[in-house]
């Protein structure tokens, strides 16, 4: 085997032939303190009853009011001959941290006014508002205890977020904190800017930082009242920790046990969006920033930041606005699919909101005025597509509520509402509650008369009246572990409604209404093709969906050339990758032999790549199925066959794939690199039925 260098200390080998499950506990849940309008409040009281009750405010108020200020509104964009900064500027202009600092003696925002501020947010309809007490630049909007570098400081001498808390409570909007993990200006924060290589890190102490962004999270959440959310940010840098993560969002939860907070201030999360799903990961929320999920993020609670030009602090040349209409219906599409929307707005440095935002925000609020009823409190949709807008969907006693968000107005008069069930007891416009609208049935579709103009050009809201549950005529889904099997196979035939009925066939026919009907997960012992149907009242309701599985004959196991030594070789080389690299062609600067397919804690670092090489020893003839986690790009390979690709930038991911392979030795290569960031990398893997677990170290080898 290439790249292997003998074994430094002979040891005998055991084999164990099964892994076990690692189970993982869920997070304590809570209930909601009560809001307190005024000043602080004395945290509530943990509830193991109610888990999903703290976020039952965040799901109903859909919309909210994104702030980010700061000392970087002064320069409004431009620094020397460029105009394209925003809040980074001091990252992106590479300004020296005490030409930086002479900023605050120009801080004196004269126009600053809280209640103004959240008259606007009141009147655009948002629900809560969530603001940059401190952004990576370091500097507080707060008055702070432990530093200068903050408002108190500075001609104006104002606590910022008292003023805010005040005026948004006063108007019935949440309060909610924005705050950095990264802070450029904290001395003992590491690591520096890259280009920084000036500013020496000699008795910097990352620890001694810490316990700094404690003590601040806890002045934000001790003096200024009940806090909604906690919103961080500035978390993918390698000093920052899963560990780090979790001790952060646990103080958050001591202090006030009803704050939210979100994936951000974690590093096992899969990307912005959402969370791993095979790792702790702490954090309430996904965080989707400038981007709207295709189909939202089923099972996860999500909000969809974004800014209404290109920056999210001022910048005075960036003229490029969404405009009102693109925005509502952006707000239309997330609570669609069952998000938030957090809109920005970049104050300028007199402590005014551009006028351009403001416009855009009383129309989005003058449509909310007539339209609200259909974003608020409303759930995700309960079709797949919709070819002239959105739907959202709200509960009502035994009944429900369909709010038909129409982008594009029928211009024959006949708005078609496809695959739905249910004959609606009533159709009328939101704008116009007591004028009835028609309904009639064209076979599996309903038939909304829609005569005359579109009573709104951007969004008209067309509200149907169901006695039941939706009923939604769409394809089932066929959902199994892997197309590849060697003993069995459970293969699971679903469908959202309870009212249809699934009929599936294994043999290659078409699925009638006499075919077996789908109660239970089918079991395939041999290749076969399944193919499913939907079916109400006897007839057929979707088209034939079809899923093929193999019966797959194991890989041999190899035999080893010579003896055998525990663990795998590694060889490291160290790049500015943006893909794997070809190994073949690189020196290593760095060779071991590891216990495990992990990485130790001098791997850990930017610009690097290892290739794991040995033995995988499994012991009982079966479909194996294999998780690969990673940050940046990784692949496993068995026996020269390539099960995972996970290659390319990206954060955390998680990736599964798997082979059929007999009782013995498996050649085995892991490949992976890192750009920049945080940086891991782990593979689990288990029998198809069973759940993943690590490789033990006893199950892994290589031939010195």
């Amino acid at each position: 085997m290439s790249h292997v260098v003998a074994w430094l200390g002979g040891c005998l080998f055991a084999w164990v032939g099964s892994l076990a499950a690692i189970a993982q506990e869920p997070a304590s849940p809570v209930t909601p303190a009560p809001a307190d309008p005024g000043g602080a409040s004395a945290p509530a009281v943990l509830d193991q009853a109610a888990p999903d009750a703290r976020m039952a405010w965040w799901r109903d108020a859909r919309f909210g009011m994104f702030i980010h200020w700061g000392l970087y509104a002064i320069p409004a964009g431009a620094w020397n001959d460029a105009t394209h900064h925003g809040e980074w500027i001091r990252d992106t202009a590479q300004i020296p941290v005490e030409d930086y600092e002479a900023l605050k003696a120009k801080w004196n925002p004269t126009a600053f006014d809280a209640a103004r501020w959240a008259d606007i947010a009141a009147k655009a309809g948002m629900k809560y508002v969530v603001i940059t007490t401190k952004h990576h630049d370091g500097f507080c909007l707060f008055d702070s205890a432990h530093t200068d570098w903050d408002v108190m400081s500075t001609p104006f001498q104002r606590d910022v977020m008292k003023e805010i808390a005040q005026a948004f409570r006063a108007r019935g909007i949440r309060v909610c904190w924005y705050h950095s993990i990264m802070d450029w200006h904290n001395p003992d924060y590491l690591p520096r800017r890259p280009w920084e290589t000036t500013r020496s890190s000699e008795g910097a102490d990352l620890e001694r930082y810490v316990k700094y962004l404690h003590a601040q999270v806890e002045e934000l959440l001790t003096n200024y009242g009940d806090i909604g959310v906690l919103w961080f940010d500035g978390e993918w840098e390698s000093s920052w920790t899963h560990e780090r993560g979790k001790a952060l969002y646990e103080l958050c939860r001591r202090l006030q046990p009803n704050v939210i907070v979100n994936n951000r201030v974690d590093v096992s999360r899969a990307g912005l969006e959402g969370f791993s799903a095979d790792r702790e990961s702490f954090g309430d929320f996904g965080t989707p920033e400038q981007t709207i999920p295709a189909q939202g993020l089923p099972g996860v609670d999500w909000e969809t930041c974004m800014t209404m030009n290109g920056h999210w602090g001022f910048n005075r040349a960036d003229q490029n606005w969404k405009s009102a209409a693109e925005m509502i219906r952006m707000l239309c599409d997330i609570a669609s699919k069952g998000g938030n929307f957090l809109m920005n707005v970049g104050p300028t440095a007199e402590g005014e909101f551009p006028p351009a935002c403001v416009e855009r925000l009383e129309a989005m609020g003058a449509w909310l005025a007539i339209n609200g009823e259909a974003i608020y409190g409303t759930s995700a949709s309960v079709f797949t597509e919709l070819p002239w807008g959105r739907c959202t969907v709200k509960s009502n006693g035994s009944g429900t509520r369909l709010y038909l968000h129409v982008f594009d107005w029928p211009k024959d008069g006949r708005l078609v509402v496809p695959g739905l069930g249910n004959d609606p007891v009533k159709a009328y416009l939101l704008a116009r509650p007591d004028t009835a609208l028609t309904v009639t049935r064209a076979e599996a579709d309903v038939v909304v008369g829609s005569s005359g103009n579109a009573p709104d050009a951007v969004s008209s809201v067309v509200v149907l009246e169901l006695a039941e549950a939706p009923i939604v005529y769409r394809a089932p889904t066929i959902e199994a572990d892997s197309d590849g099997f060697v003993a069995k196979l459970e293969v699971r035939v679903n469908h959202a409604s309870p009212a249809i009925e699934l009929r599936a066939t294994t043999d290659g026919t078409e699925p009638t209404a006499r075919s077996p009907q789908v109660i239970a997960p089918l079991v395939l012992d041999r290749s076969a093709t399944v193919k499913a149907r939907a079916f109400h009242a006897g007839k057929p309701v979707s088209r034939v969906v079809e899923r093929a599985f193999s019966k797959l004959e194991p890989n041999a196991p190899v035999v080893p050339k010579g003896r055998i030594a525990a663990g795998l070789a590694v060889l490291q080389v160290r790049g500015a990758f943006a893909q794997l690299p070809d190994f073949a062609t690189l020196t290593a600067s760095a060779l071991r032999i590891a216990p495990t397919v992990e990485l130790i804690a001098a791997e850990r670092r930017e610009d690097v790549a290892h290739r794991f090489e040995g033995l995988l020893h499994v012991g009982d003839s079966d479909y194996w199925r294999f998780a690969l986690t990673s940050d940046d790009g990784a692949r496993l390979w068995l026996d020269g066959a390539l099960v995972i690709d996970l290659d390319g930038l990206h954060s955390e991911a998680t990736k599964v794939g798997g082979i059929a392979l007999r009782t013995g030795f498996h050649r085995i290569v892991v490949e992976h690199f890192n750009r920049s960031g945080n940086t891991s990398l782990g593979l689990r893997m288990g029998r198809l039925g069973t759940e993943l677990a690590p490789i033990p170290a006893t199950s892994l080898a290589h031939e010195p």
